[in-house]
């Protein structure tokens, strides 16, 4: 997979997980991860589908219709992705930290449906549900900072609820921060994120 890898200070700090949305690259989040932390490790990856010309995590048959069987393979594909980029790069694979937008949210939040160590800690800004019927892995001790807009014309809250909720069931420590807007990111959610992961990994 396209990515970029910036080595921190210290290799057993988190590694910031960075996960684009629709239409972006590796380095679309270097500026957010730059605001949440200092000192760690980060590893940006570039979606492998196109859509219009466009990089994403997954396929989807429509706007917020997702193409399950191709989301079920990209994930694993990622989390492959993840285990070859620890041996390659020597951080460690037991702290990395997801920070994903939209799309790369989706993916970050399927990681966390699909497999029980994938992830330490994930930030969800603008996530879906991403498969329903499935059954979670326990995520015990796993913190997820979920950022949603109450006016985010792509996601209902009644979608998000559902998200944090399943988490939740499945054990996982979940923060939810609403914010006044739609489906743009903005710099409360930001900090609000930076203070979360202050609270959880530093």
């Amino acid at each position: 997979m396209e990515h970029i890898y910036i080595s921190g200070p210290d290799k057993k700090a988190p590694t910031l997980l960075l996960l684009h949305g629709t239409g972006g690259n590796e380095r679309d989040l270097m500026p957010l991860a730059n605001l949440i932390a200092s000192d760690v490790n980060i590893l940006g990856v570039r979606g492998n589908v196109l859509e219009n010309g466009m990089p994403r995590f997954f396929r989807r048959l429509s706007e917020g219709v997702f193409d399950e069987e191709d989301l079920v393979f990209r994930t694993r594909e990622l989390d492959q992705f993840i285990n070859e980029s620890a041996e390659q790069y020597g951080f460690n694979r037991d702290k990395v930290v997801a920070v994903g937008y939209s799309n790369g949210a989706n993916i970050a939040a399927s990681l966390l449906y699909h497999y029980e160590k994938s992830l330490r800690g994930a930030i969800l800004f603008h996530a879906m549900v991403p498969l329903r019927n499935v059954e979670l892995p326990d995520l015990t001790g796993i913190p997820v900072f979920i950022g949603a807009g109450k006016r985010d014309h792509l996601i209902p809250p009644a979608e998000t609820k559902q998200l944090s909720d399943s988490l939740q069931n499945a054990n996982a420590d979940v923060t939810e921060h609403w914010g006044n807007g739609g489906h743009e990111l903005t710099r409360d959610e930001v900090e609000e994120a930076k203070k979360w992961f202050e609270k959880y990994f530093l």
